[in-house]
């Protein structure tokens, strides 16, 4: 999986195939694409899902005259292989290092921390 080649285009299709259990016709895509304000043409959203193909995130299922676009991989899937290439290329893998940077930042509130503290505490298991 080719987390790092995703354009935001491509991320606001594979939002939907999400969205609808990670399959999709073309003409139920493109009613939600334009429901949500994209006035993309046919010809440029099949070249996004060809593309997404090639990445091998979407696969193209023949249904008879149609085609089923099909997500290969889940939503959480894809944002742990984004987090995972996120950590080692910005903070060589320690997730110490991005958890300092966003203290530095004020990124996290003192609720958000207490929070992972008591995810911790509990083993990593959600309360």
């Amino acid at each position: 999986m080719n987390t790092n080649g995703i354009s935001d285009s491509e991320m606001e299709i594979m939002k939907i195939l999400w969205d609808e259990g990670g399959s999709v016709y073309l003409s139920d895509l493109m009613e939600k694409l334009e429901a949500a304000g994209k006035q993309w043409k046919a010809n440029t959203v099949l070249t996004f899902l060809t593309r997404l193909a090639d990445k091998a995130v979407v696969k193209i299922d023949k249904r008879g005259r149609l085609n089923m676009y099909v997500a290969l991989v889940t939503e959480s899937e894809y944002l742990d292989s984004l987090n995972r290439s996120f950590l080692g290329k910005f903070y060589g893998g320690n997730a110490k290092n991005l958890v300092a940077a966003l203290l530095r930042q004020e990124a996290l509130s003192a609720e958000d921390v207490a929070e992972l503290q008591a995810f911790w505490n509990k083993d990593g298991k959600k309360a």
